[in-house]
C-alpha cells in the first residue's frame, strides 16, 4: 500500500488530497502514473507527465524510480 500526496492542481483534478493505492513491491513511478490515469482519466494523465514526484527523500520525474510508502504528486508552481 502506498500513500500519495495530491498538492495544487492535481489535488483539484482528483477531489482529494491524499489516498492509499495498492501496488505491488516494486512498483514504479510509470505504474503509479497508470494507475491514476485509470482511475481519473485522460486529463489527469496528461498533467502527470508534467509533474514531480517526491519519492522518499528524492525529487524526481524518472518514471523508473521505484515507489516508497509515501510519494508526494507535484504539479508545476508558478510564481517564486
Amino acid at each position: 500500500m502506498v500513500e500519495v500526496r495530491y498538492f495544487a492542481a492535481i489535488a483539484e483534478a482528483t477531489g482529494r488530497d491524499r489516498e492509499l493505492i495498492d501496488l505491488p513491491l516494486g512498483a514504479t513511478v510509470a505504474d503509479l502514473r497508470y494507475t491514476l490515469a485509470e482511475s481519473y482519466g485522460p486529463k489527469l494523465a496528461e498533467m502527470l507527465g508534467y509533474c514531480a514526484y517526491l519519492v522518499g527523500d528524492e525529487l524526481t520525474r524518472d518514471p523508473s524510480t521505484e515507489l516508497t510508502l509515501r510519494v508526494d504528486v507535484l504539479p508545476p508552481f508558478a510564481g517564486g
